[in-house]
This record gives structure tokens, C-alpha cells and sequence, in this order.
């Protein structure tokens, strides 16, 4: 997925209410910037990190700047939009390009299941179980090489997982898909100190039925696109 326009660069100044970033461009402005991500950041939003934006001009918008990526100035890129994984990752299921969940013919998001619940992606195809796919964008890591999902309590995502737990014991294809936004990391693991009931609900799914992907991805001020397979950490 390329970003729609050119990315600058910025420091921040201070992530505040969430969805809101105090910036300062290379030009000396500052500049407030739309922080599509609702998680902690733990370990990505220190005053004086670079960062990457986008710039956007609709008349519609009222901040001007969204915050896409964290530039940890080694070479590496953490990229902290929330909506990123979905849109990358509908594209790859669409080409086929995800091995797994090739063979599939139809993919629609955000199709209503459960209980009040849509999940991100339906996959159908005459001759195969339905899959219900659920994505979650992982940006933290506090080991080398190693990145954690959640970086704070999810009751959202506990509440997905049991929802994909009764579709695996209906007899359908339950995915739950960790996309790696971090090109640091090589190992997937849960973040169990930080959500147990999480951690519990994941040990479940899988004995339901649930199956777990992870995928990294290559990540640069130009595009964020699926990577390759990343092993996942056995749950204790």
C-alpha cells in the first residue's frame, strides 16, 4: 500500500488525547497531526523521536498531518496507523498473495458475525469453508527482534477472539492474522503481562480451533506492504 502523498519528516513533541500529536517539521513549524492509533504506543511516542506524516490537503480535514511511521533512525521503521494492516492486507488477499488463505474468490470486510461484532474480512469460495479473518496491527517490542500484541488491556480484541473461538466450533475457518508493523522484529509473541485475560482467550481460541498467522511487513516513507511469515512464540 503506497501512501497517497509524499511522507515529511517531523520530531514529536508529545502525544496527547490519544489521537492527537504535537509535531515539529524540519522547517521549524509546528503542526498538529491525527494519530490513527487508539493503543499505548508503548516504547514509540518519547518526545524527540522521528517520525514520518502525511500530508493532506481536503478542506474536509481538520488537522492537516497524519502520523504514519516511527523512524528509529537505524534503519528501521515501526509504522503506528491502525488502519494500515487492513487496507495492505486486503489487497494481498485479493492477489492471492497470502499463501494460507489462497483460493479464496470473494473477500469483503467488515461483514457483521456474532454478537454486535463485524469481522474484518469474509473469505468465500464454493468448495471451501468460509474463513473469517481478524486483524491486528503489532507495533510493540520491548525484546530484541521480538514484537508483542497487545501494548495495553484489549477488551475488543479478548471479546474478537471468543467470537472467532464460536466460529472455529461451528465448523468455519477462524483466522486470527498479527500483521508485524515493525522491521525489527523476526518473532511474534503475546504481551501476557500486560492483557492475561487476553492471553487466556488466545489459549482457548487455539484449542477451539482458531488458527494464528503472523506476517511482518517492509515498511518505508514511500509504502507499508505484507511481508513474510514471522514465527509465533508458543503460548505458555
Amino acid at each position: 500500500m503506497r501512501f497517497q502523498t509524499p511522507l515529511v519528516p517531523a520530531r514529536l513533541i508529545r502525544r496527547y488525547k490519544r489521537f492527537l500529536a504535537d509535531c515539529r517539521l524540519e522547517d521549524g513549524r509546528e503542526a498538529v497531526a491525527h494519530c490513527a492509533n487508539p493503543g499505548s504506543m508503548l516504547g514509540l511516542a518519547d518526545p524527540g523521536t522521528k517520525i514520518w506524516l502525511e500530508p493532506n490537503d481536503d478542506p474536509k480535514r481538520k488537522l492537516k498531518f497524519g502520523w504514519r511511521l516511527v523512524d528509529h533512525e537505524n534503519g528501521h521503521f515501526t509504522g503506528v496507523d491502525t488502519s494500515v494492516p487492513n487496507r495492505a492486507l486486503r489487497a494481498a488477499l485479493q492477489a492471492g498473495a497470502v499463501p494460507p488463505l489462497a483460493g479464496y474468490s470473494t473477500v469483503r470486510a467488515e461483514v457483521a458475525y456474532g454478537e454486535n461484532s463485524r469481522v474484518d474480512f469474509l473469505l468465500t469460495q464454493p468448495g471451501l469453508r468460509d474463513a473469517y479473518v481478524e486483524v491486528k496491527s503489532v507495533t510493540l517490542s520491548r525484546r530484541p527482534g521480538v514484537a508483542e500484541f497487545p501494548d495495553s488491556v484489549t477488551r475488543r480484541g479478548t471479546r474478537h477472539l471468543h467470537e472467532l473461538a464460536r466460529m472455529a466450533q461451528g465448523g468455519h475457518r477462524a483466522v486470527m492474522l498479527y500483521l508485524v508493523q515493525r522491521t525489527d522484529a523476526t518473532r511474534f509473541d503475546l504481551a501476557r503481562d500486560i492483557d492475561p485475560a487476553y492471553a487466556a482467550a488466545f489459549r482457548d481460541a487455539a484449542a477451539a480451533g482458531v488458527e494464528t498467522l503472523a506476517f511482518g511487513c517492509a515498511i518505508s516513507p514511500r509504502a507499508v506492504e505484507l511481508g513474510a511469515p514471522v514465527p509465533v512464540i508458543a503460548p505458555a
